[in-house]
Protein backbone atom coordinates (compact mmCIF):
# COMPACT_ATOMS: atom_id res chain seq x y z
CA UNK A 1 0.00 0.00 0.00
CA UNK A 2 1.03 3.77 -0.17
CA UNK A 3 0.12 6.69 0.86
CA UNK A 4 -1.86 9.30 -1.57
CA UNK A 5 -2.25 13.31 -1.81
CA UNK A 6 -5.68 13.97 -2.44
CA UNK A 7 -7.40 17.36 -3.90
CA UNK A 8 -7.20 19.51 -0.47
CA UNK A 9 -2.94 20.03 -1.04
CA UNK A 10 -3.95 21.66 -4.30
CA UNK A 11 -2.59 25.18 -4.40
CA UNK A 12 -1.78 25.08 -0.45
CA UNK A 13 1.37 22.60 -0.75
CA UNK A 14 3.02 22.38 2.17
CA UNK A 15 5.95 20.87 2.63
CA UNK A 16 6.31 19.49 6.25
CA UNK A 17 5.45 16.05 4.92
CA UNK A 18 8.60 15.85 2.58
CA UNK A 19 11.12 16.42 5.64
CA UNK A 20 10.06 13.44 7.48
CA UNK A 21 9.95 10.92 4.18
CA UNK A 22 12.91 8.26 4.83
CA UNK A 23 12.68 7.63 1.27
CA UNK A 24 12.44 10.47 -0.92
CA UNK A 25 8.76 9.18 -2.00
CA UNK A 26 7.36 12.73 -2.49
CA UNK A 27 7.48 14.81 -6.10
CA UNK A 28 7.21 18.65 -6.47
CA UNK A 29 4.77 20.06 -8.83
CA UNK A 30 3.80 23.53 -9.56
CA UNK A 31 0.73 24.26 -7.12
CA UNK A 32 0.41 20.25 -5.88
CA UNK A 33 2.78 17.28 -4.29
CA UNK A 34 2.17 13.40 -5.34
CA UNK A 35 3.54 10.32 -3.87
CA UNK A 36 5.85 8.14 -6.43
CA UNK A 37 3.76 4.69 -5.39
CA UNK A 38 7.18 2.84 -6.15
CA UNK A 39 9.28 4.46 -3.25
CA UNK A 40 6.23 5.20 -0.76
CA UNK A 41 7.05 2.35 2.10
CA UNK A 42 3.93 2.93 3.82
CA UNK A 43 5.79 4.51 6.95
CA UNK A 44 3.13 6.96 8.22
CA UNK A 45 5.20 9.26 9.04
CA UNK A 46 4.34 12.22 6.02
CA UNK A 47 0.30 11.51 6.98
CA UNK A 48 -0.05 13.70 10.23
CA UNK A 49 2.89 16.17 9.08
CA UNK A 50 0.21 17.35 6.92
CA UNK A 51 -1.43 20.91 7.91
CA UNK A 52 -3.94 20.40 5.15
CA UNK A 53 -4.98 16.94 6.07
CA UNK A 54 -4.38 15.99 2.29
CA UNK A 55 -2.48 12.94 2.73
CA UNK A 56 -4.00 9.28 2.78
CA UNK A 57 -3.42 5.85 2.85
CA UNK A 58 -4.53 4.54 -1.12
CA UNK A 59 -6.99 2.44 0.77
CA UNK A 60 -8.50 5.22 3.26
CA UNK A 61 -9.03 7.52 0.30
CA UNK A 62 -11.90 9.82 1.18
CA UNK A 63 -14.67 8.89 -1.42
CA UNK A 64 -15.14 11.14 -4.68
CA UNK A 65 -11.05 11.49 -4.37
CA UNK A 66 -10.38 8.01 -6.13
CA UNK A 67 -8.62 9.26 -8.82
CA UNK A 68 -6.02 11.08 -6.62
CA UNK A 69 -4.23 7.20 -6.75
CA UNK A 70 -3.24 6.79 -10.19
CA UNK A 71 -3.24 10.43 -10.50
CA UNK A 72 -0.31 10.85 -7.72
CA UNK A 73 1.32 8.08 -10.12
CA UNK A 74 1.21 9.85 -13.32
CA UNK A 75 2.54 12.99 -12.21
CA UNK A 76 4.96 11.54 -9.51
CA UNK A 77 6.76 9.95 -13.30
CA UNK A 78 7.42 13.40 -14.43
CA UNK A 79 8.05 15.53 -11.39
CA UNK A 80 11.34 15.90 -9.21
CA UNK A 81 11.79 15.18 -5.97
CA UNK A 82 11.38 17.17 -3.06
CA UNK A 83 13.08 16.64 0.79
CA UNK A 84 13.67 19.97 2.26
CA UNK A 85 10.43 21.75 3.51
CA UNK A 86 9.69 24.62 1.66
CA UNK A 87 7.81 28.16 2.72
CA UNK A 88 4.03 27.68 1.52
CA UNK A 89 2.36 30.08 -0.81
CA UNK A 90 1.30 33.25 0.58
CA UNK A 91 -2.49 32.23 0.16
CA UNK A 92 -2.43 28.34 1.29
CA UNK A 93 -4.23 28.94 4.02
CA UNK A 94 -7.22 30.27 1.93
CA UNK A 95 -7.36 27.37 -0.09
CA UNK A 96 -7.25 25.11 2.76
CA UNK A 97 -10.28 22.93 3.10
CA UNK A 98 -11.70 24.71 -0.46
CA UNK A 99 -13.50 21.09 -2.03
CA UNK A 100 -12.95 20.56 -6.01
CA UNK A 101 -10.06 22.57 -6.46
CA UNK A 102 -8.83 19.31 -8.92
CA UNK A 103 -9.01 22.07 -12.21
CA UNK A 104 -6.73 24.57 -10.79
CA UNK A 105 -4.36 21.65 -10.33
CA UNK A 106 -1.12 23.12 -13.02
CA UNK A 107 0.45 19.93 -14.52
Amino acid sequence: MTFVVVDNCIKCKYTDCVEVCPVDAFREGPNFLAIDPDDCIDCTLCEPECPANAIYPEDDVPAGQEAFVALNAELARGWPVITERKDAPADASEWDGKPDKLPLLQR
